[in-house]
């Protein structure tokens, strides 16, 4: 069971293979368990105590930050998230800036407004945007919750822009325009935070 792996120059964090969303370009959709080399496909969840002997098993020190990511939507698993961060925080001097990336839908996933609960506990935050409309957005994605994501997705990002020191927007080139692209750029600002690119990979 794969919970923490190296990529890039970061660590990331594996808690949860549950997903609020179909999104047309996930990686997921291929049937692939193994991703950049790694089985991330969970068995069962982590219990936070194991995760958290799992990512003290590394040299901290070496990673330029470490990342809430993995194989589902992180937020589903909210509660661990910030006891982690806080065990680490408690353990850990010279601690990387922790990140999570995530659909923006911990609100909506936890049924209460998480974003306070994030401050001071994450340094970076990465939401997937992948449209600029709620129709495109919804088309992309493909959520649960249907057009309720995107207000909640945008909410979340707005509110936690407010307490968390860097917050960015991303999305995926897969057949993206550069018009698109452009509107998306200016929602990013429009939201006061800054618009990531990222690369489509189909593995």
């Amino acid at each position: 069971m794969t919970i923490t792996y190296e990529y890039g120059d970061g660590l990331y964090i594996n808690l949860t293979n549950r997903c609020d969303c179909a999104c047309v370009f996930c990686i997921r959709k291929n049937d692939s368990e193994a991703i950049f080399d790694h089985n991330l496909w969970l068995p069962q969840e982590p219990s936070r105590e194991d995760a958290l002997a799992d990512i003290l098993s590394w040299d901290l020190t070496q990673f330029s930050e470490l990342v809430f990511c993995g194989y589902g939507e992180p937020t589903y698993r909210i509660d661990e998230i910030l006891w982690i961060c806080d065990r680490l925080r408690e353990a850990v001097s010279n601690l990387p800036p922790i990140r999570l990336n995530t659909n923006g839908h911990g609100s909506l996933i936890n049924e209460r407004n998480i974003v306070p609960e994030l401050a001071g506990r994450l340094d970076r935050i990465s939401v997937s945007l992948n449209a600029s409309t709620p129709t495109e957005y919804c088309a992309v994605t493909r959520p649960r919750a249907g057009m309720a994501a995107w207000d909640a997705m945008l909410e979340f990002v707005r509110e936690s822009a407010k307490v968390v020191p860097e917050v960015v927007l991303t999305v995926v080139d897969y057949e993206k325009s550069s018009e698109e692209l452009e509107a998306c750029n200016q929602l990013a600002t429009n939201l006061g935070v800054i618009l990531r690119v990222r690369s489509y990979t189909e593995s």
